[in-house]
């Protein structure tokens, strides 16, 4: 029996839980740059938010995905569509 298999679907989650964790910490740094904003301007900032703050990464993240998307209609849509998703590969990558 080959391990190779195995290796391969370790490798996956591996690389797929990294790439989760690499988002999160994003998405954390972003709160704390917003706190620290907020702190020095003296205006409320996320700190102010339930739980000091915490759930607003998240809630960033569902405002993100439920705007509506609009389409102008004399776009050619597929680079409408694959520019956005190509930037995001390649900023991963680099």
């Amino acid at each position: 029996m080959s391990t190779t298999p195995l290796l391969m679907v370790s490798f996956s989650i591996s690389f797929i839980l990294s790439y989760v964790i690499a988002l999160l910490a994003i998405a954390f740094y972003t709160l704390i740059e917003r706190k620290f904003l907020g702190y020095l301007q003296l205006r409320k900032g996320p700190n102010k938010v339930i739980l000091i703050g915490l759930p607003q990464p998240f809630a960033d993240a569902i405002k993100l995905f439920a705007k509506e998307q609009t389409n102008p209609t004399p776009a050619n849509i597929s680079p409408y569509i694959c520019a956005p998703i190509l930037g995001l590969i390649l900023a991963l990558i680099l």
